[in-house]
């Protein structure tokens, strides 16, 4: 059984986590999901859906999957240094982490992306200046470094969900799980017609 815990925070993508939920959670003998925020209580999403979260204090597991969505929230929790020691210290504990969308922008912020290969929503491609030290790929569905997944914008994060689903259990569990969701696994990582659509965006 593998513990996932998602960081909630007010204002974030509401699909960037519950399009991965869907799929870890259908998988009930692999996957136990959590939901932690700083504080604990109500978070609500970009989208103003309310999602019941425990506080980050009453963690008491490790070896976790960790999930870092994006969202409009991120814009402030960038500069969040309190939110962005919890986090450095939740990402330090845990076995695996996946970001979606500008989650990988907030874990860029604690220098563990630091040498690694990542990528982002092309949307907002211009905000991985601020990270020279991170290998950011522009063409990318979704990049994996060691331990570290990162996904594009918002919908990009179950094609990811789907790839580390083959990693962990192979690739005819997260196939029948595309199926039974009826949903079209872009299964090539680096399929991504978007970064061309927003090329402009530096």
């Amino acid at each position: 059984m593998h513990e996932v815990t998602t960081v909630l925070f007010d204002g974030f993508e509401t699909l960037d986590v519950f399009g991965p939920v869907e799929i870890l959670g259908r998988l009930e003998n692999e996957f136990k999901l959590h939901f932690h925020s700083i504080d604990g209580g109500i978070v609500k999403s970009s989208q103003r859906v309310p999602v019941l979260t425990e506080s980050l204090s009453s963690l008491d597991f490790t070896d976790y999957i960790l999930m870092i969505p994006g969202g409009m929230g991120t814009r402030k929790l960038v500069k969040d240094e309190v939110f962005l020691d919890h986090l450095k210290q939740l990402a330090l504990n845990a076995k695996y982490i996946l970001t979606i969308c500008t989650g990988s922008i907030l874990l860029a912020r604690t220098d563990l992306l630091n040498g690694k290969k990542a990528t982002t929503n092309k949307r907002v491609f211009v905000w991985t200046n601020n990270f020279p030290e991170v290998n950011w790929v522009r063409e990318a569905r979704w990049v994996q470094d060691g331990n570290i997944y990162t996904s594009s914008g918002v919908s990009a994060g179950m094609d990811m969900a789907l790839g580390f689903v083959a990693d962990q259990l192979g690739y005819n569990v997260a196939k029948k799980q595309s199926i039974e969701i009826e949903y079209e696994w872009k299964e090539d990582s680096t399929w991504d017609p978007f970064s061309k659509i927003y090329s402009s965006v530096k």
